[in-house]
């Protein structure tokens, strides 16, 4: 098993050097461990690796069919995290998901015992969260933002590392409930999945259609994720491209085509999902293709279009690749 040192003293840049190498060796045994199982989908293994370095939660959107569920337990595995899987439906409840108080008897005594629902998981898939209904979907809300669920008059701390890392599919949209732009905002990142290349969709078939199919290893303990976490904050980013990222989610608050814009928890997620990026990448330091390439993981998701851009076809991306280059 991979190990790595975080150092809580100030380091020589050679211990530095060292650490950041480390990283990203770590980051490739993962990426390969993956591969096994997932064929292409590079951007998109690379933004959820970035959301879990980050530790944030991601929302994921494709067609079906396109490995959603698959990438994610896959990587449960090579990271040796927990897994549970919700299947959202309109008439799953609350309690489906935080658990529910049940009552037993001991002694003659009635007393009550929490029962821990799926959400008690390092990763949880809320698979086609937008067929929740809005109550079930508030359920996710004290969980993606303090971590913890609340029973009755008891609180209970979620396991650590936690991730919702939640699915939705662009089609068949009757009978769902859209995401309030209040929960979209606490994704971290909304990540696309588009369809595999011909070349890459034979390697599935070949795969998918022999005698075994691939099988995946733990290469990386609990631990060393919780101890990348700690390094992501600690890359460094320099005031001027600090003072870009803001800028450029404020203008996401005056600029055309946008009915709103983003909070300052996009300034956040931009800044964090950068570094996380860097690491990654195996710079020990944020660059503006870093604040570039995430642009669009991190804002799509909570800039709203006015009713003229979305008649006349202008979609987010756009928007948000026109700010990412228009802002000094």
């Amino acid at each position: 098993m991979w190990s790595i040192d975080i150092r809580m003293t100030e380091p020589s840049q050679a211990d530095l050097s060292e650490t950041y190498r480390n990283a990203g060796t770590i980051i490739s045994s993962i990426v390969g461990e993956v591969g096994k199982v997932i064929v292409g989908q590079k951007d998109a293994l690379e933004d959820l690796l970035i959301s879990l370095l980050s530790n944030g939660h991601a929302l994921i959107e494709s067609n079906p069919g396109l490995g959603k569920t698959l990438m994610i337990n896959t990587l449960s595995k090579a990271m040796d995290l927990s897994f549970n899987r919700i299947q959202c439906t309109p008439d799953l409840m609350p309690s489906d998901i935080t658990g529910t108080m049940i009552v037993e008897e001991h002694a003659g005594e009635k007393q009550f015992r929490f029962e821990r629902g799926p959400v008690f998981a390092n990763i949880v898939l809320a698979d086609e969260i937008n067929r929740a209904s809005p109550k079930t979907q508030s359920a996710f809300l004290e969980a993606m933002q303090e971590k913890q669920i609340t029973a009755g008059n008891e609180t209970y701390k979620l396991d650590v590392p936690f991730f919702i890392l939640a699915t939705q599919n662009p089609i068949e949209m009757e009978g769902t409930f859209p995401l309030p732009e209040a929960q979209l905002d606490r994704f971290l990142m909304k990540v696309l999945m588009d369809y595999p290349a011909p070349e890459e969709e034979r390697i599935i078939v070949e795969r998918y259609t022999a005698a075994s199919e691939p099988d995946v290893h733990r290469v990386v303990q609990k631990d060393v994720l919780l101890k990348l976490q700690r390094l992501v904050r600690q890359v460094p980013i320099s005031d001027e491209l600090t003072s870009h990222a803001i800028n450029i989610v404020t203008a996401t608050r005056k600029w055309n085509n946008l009915e709103y814009g983003a909070s300052p928890r996009a300034s956040i997620s931009l800044i964090l999902t950068s570094k996380a990026r860097a690491l990654i990448h195996g710079r020990n330091f944020v660059s503006s293709e870093d604040l570039h390439a995430m642009a669009c993981p991190v804002l799509r998701h909570r800039v709203i279009l006015t009713f003229e851009a979305e008649r006349t076809g202008i979609t987010q991306d756009q928007v948000v690749m026109e700010i990412t280059k228009g802002v000094k």
